[in-house]
């Protein structure tokens, strides 16, 4: 398996002097994301660019982002296959993830999708603003309650479980809290939309979605992609660090999400959907 954490040389720069040392650096590697139908079809989706680990998740996140699967049984396997030629440097092998999903999955949602997927912008974002609209009621809009010093503790707590991160300062993550604070999953990744798509992947593989009870907290900021992920999940509120863009907000109050944001210091801005905040 592909480690996500690469050791480099670095030539450091410190106090008018220059010495020679190593670095650890978080690695990003492309995965190949192929879909088995039930009735034998395969389509290849293209190539994810990812931090490896947890790629189980990472598939199953970005299949349920996509609505092509809404359910744990949905997904009949996953496998991947590990191609250990590029521990020896060979930039032009990729890991390939296979899933097969049941005869419930909407394969079709995702048929248009094909191509390379960045770090930067990911799998992601087929949906439309008209499709976020047909997902159904807006979430409940008084639950869940949660006190602002909680939702204010969230990016500390969050960092605190960024174990990668720690190590080499490179990785965006997301976490899901529950109402009282409890830690249930984070993830990490060189992408934010993957780790959001890891945990989101980590809840439906215990078919612990639609979360409606559930806080998202993430390390950035908050484009449309992100609110699409929340939304598709049932995911009622986003605690970030950063900004949110215009279109995140105005996805979130279409679809009943909160959004925090500059949720640092002590200080948080509200953007929709205040009144889930006590």
């Amino acid at each position: 398996m592909t480690r996500p954490v690469a050791v480099r040389t670095v030539t450091r720069y410190v106090s008018g002097g220059l010495t020679h040392d190593q670095d650890l650096v978080a690695v990003e590697a492309p995965i190949a994301l192929r879909l088995h139908a039930h009735t034998g079809h395969e389509r290849d989706l293209g190539l994810l660019m990812r931090t490896p680990g947890h790629d189980e998740d990472l598939a199953a996140g970005v299949l349920a982002a996509e609505g092509v699967v809404a359910r744990a049984e949905d997904l009949v396997a996953i496998e991947v296959h590990y191609d250990d030629a590029r521990e020896t440097g060979a930039a032009d092998r990729t890991d390939v993830i296979h899933v097969w999903v049941g005869p419930r999955a909407d394969v079709s949602a995702i048929s248009d999708r094909v191509g390379t997927a960045t770090s930067a912008c990911g799998l992601c974002g087929r949906l439309s603003m008209r499709q976020i609209d047909r997902l159904g009621a807006p979430l409940a809009a008084e639950a869940p309650r949660v006190s602002a010093n909680l939702l204010e503790s969230l990016p500390a707590r969050l960092r605190e479980a960024q174990h990668a991160f720690a190590q080499t300062g490179g990785l965006h993550a997301a976490a899901v809290f529950t109402a009282d604070g409890a830690l249930v999953d984070v993830r990490e990744d060189v992408g934010r939309h993957n780790a959001v798509d890891k945990v989101v992947g980590a809840l439906l593989r215990r078919d612990a979605l639609p979360a409606r009870d559930l806080i998202l907290a993430v390390s950035g900021r908050v484009a449309y992609e992100i609110v699409q992920k929340a939304a598709m999940a049932g995911l009622p509120m986003i605690v970030a660090v950063g900004a949110p863009t215009d279109l995140a907000v105005d996805a979130a109050r279409a679809c009943g999400i909160t959004v925090l944001g500059f949720v640092r210091d002590g200080r948080f801005n509200v953007y929709t959907h205040g009144q889930r905040v006590s």
